[in-house]
């Protein structure tokens, strides 16, 4: 028995003694290795641990009383409610940054533009303990389980958020609850424009923001920063429209089932670029009127030339007001271009007309003068009074004789013969070797005063002076029109 209890103490002495033994063994490894938590003897406080800087913190993630929900305490709140119910209205700030202006449709009458679209509000519901007080990022799957404002685009026609390659959402929550609702939206909204000066006009357009079912009593919608709540990237171009201003304003909408609410404002002002429709519209406008005066040097019988050169231009015109027309809404008003390519189109379709006046003018001129000639001829004939050609020559040289003279007297006088020939005749009847010399010397004064009358209606029918006036009177008048039309629209 003695010798038991003897055994028994001693190994419970090796046992203590092993204990020991590992203790101090392992405590000697860790002042070599520099564990966390302990002094190296000649070192300094930072230097220490060595690897202290390496080692990666532990994930808290893993632990289940670390879970989003139950540090934010989503669970235990109802976050169908807004924040503070029942209370005064909750303040949202908002901020945007415009990305890009992608298009502007005339057609359509709309803008899409892609922007970043920022809300800052604060939930207590939200907050929590940091020893940091940084805090926390997460993506748009926690958007779904607790309240965000419901912000909408007004007079929007398609809108969507990208979600490539994840939804481009991001919440942050700091400690004390507030909250950063950030989002990528692509918007397409409604411009309403006036093209009473189209090209040389200037659009405003506004992208409107509203909560859709909070009234100003429950939501209260504000620019964060005043005009600096909205950024612009300076890249941002449109090939046919300069920006000239962006700026943000607020005013209360109402509605008159459900009540006022606080409505923000994207204001930005476009001038559109004059280049482009100086090239397509302007110019070849101006050059077909142009081409349309050539025809006032051609000749007036050319008639295919004249004719064909006419018709060209007008349905090129033609061709030119259609196509401008095409990109154009249908618009009940008058437009600035319109105004140009038509009056275009009528000194094109003035000269066509002047041709064909021209033309029935020379038909008329050519018919009188015919008409004329034949009635000279027919007035010169009787002058012979019956006298063979051969007999009046012979008269008409002085070397007649008594018998010519006599044969005279069995002639009556016609009444084509005018009355100061038969004064004539009457007054030298004595005088037989004057007579036919007062007849032809008649004959040619009254074709005189004829050629005199004539003359007196130059303007109307002398087709040549209507050309003329006409190289004077088109282009005179165009270029006053545009002189006119440059100084009211510019």
């Amino acid at each position: 028995m003695p010798y038991l209890t003897k055994s028994l103490i001693l190994f419970l002495c090796f046992a203590i003694t092993g204990e020991c033994y590992k203790h101090g063994h392992r405590a000697g490894m860790e002042l070599a290795l520099g564990r966390p938590g302990t002094l190296v003897p000649g070192r300094a406080p930072h230097e220490a641990h060595p690897y202290s800087l390496s080692k990666k913190p532990p994930d808290v993630t893993k632990s289940r009383k670390m879970k989003t929900e139950h540090l934010l305490k989503v669970d235990d709140h109802d976050f169908t409610m807004r924040p503070a119910f029942g209370g005064p209205a909750i303040p949202v700030g908002v901020d945007v940054q415009v990305e890009s202006l992608d298009s502007i449709s005339e057609v359509d009458m709309d803008f899409t533009m892609t922007l970043y679209l920022r809300h800052y509000w604060k939930d207590e519901r939200l907050s929590f303990t940091s020893s940091t007080n940084k805090s926390m990022t997460f993506d748009g799957r926690l958007v779904k389980k607790i309240w965000v404002p419901d912000v909408f685009f007004v007079h929007s026609k398609r809108s969507f958020i990208h979600d490539t390659t994840t939804d481009n959402i991001m919440l942050r929550v700091f400690p004390d609850g507030h909250v950063l609702y950030s989002l990528r939206v692509t918007v397409t909204a409604a411009c309403n424009m006036d093209f009473s000066r189209f090209p040389l006009d200037s659009q405003t357009c506004s992208l409107e923001l509203e909560s859709y079912a909070y009234t100003d009593e429950d939501l209260m919608l504000y620019w964060k920063s005043g005009d600096e709540s909205l950024s612009i990237d300076d890249r941002i171009s449109l090939s046919q429209f300069l920006i000239q201003k962006f700026h943000t304003t607020s005013r209360l909408a109402f509605y008159s089932s459900t009540g006022w609410y606080n409505r923000l404002y994207i204001n930005f002002t476009l001038r559109r670029h004059i280049f482009f429709f100086l090239l397509q519209t302007y110019f070849p406008a101006t050059l077909m009127v142009m081409l349309s005066w050539v025809s006032f040097w051609i000749d007036r019988r050319a008639v295919p030339a004249r004719v064909s050169l006419g018709i060209t231009t007008v349905l090129t015109m033609s061709t030119i007001i259609t196509g401008v027309n095409a990109s154009m809404p249908r618009v009940s008003y008058i437009k600035a271009v319109d105004i140009y390519l038509w009056v275009s189109f009528v000194f094109v379709f003035l000269s066509v007309l002047e041709y064909a006046a021209v033309n029935y003018l020379s038909t008329v001129q050519d018919r009188r003068e015919r008409k004329m000639r034949e009635r000279v001829r027919s007035q010169s004939l009787p002058c012979t009074c019956g006298i063979s050609q051969t007999r009046t020559m012979t008269m008409l040289d002085g070397t007649y004789s008594e018998a010519d003279t006599n044969s005279l007297a069995g002639y009556t006088e016609e009444p084509i013969v005018p009355e100061e020939v038969q004064a004539d005749m009457h007054e030298v009847s004595d005088k037989p070797d004057h007579m036919v010399v007062h007849l032809s010397v008649s004959s040619e004064s009254t074709t005189t005063k004829k050629k005199k009358s004539l003359r007196t209606l130059n303007i109307i029918q002398n087709t040549h002076a209507i050309d003329k006036y006409s190289r004077m009177i088109f282009p005179g008048s165009y270029i006053f029109f545009n002189l006119i039309y440059w100084s009211v629209y510019c």
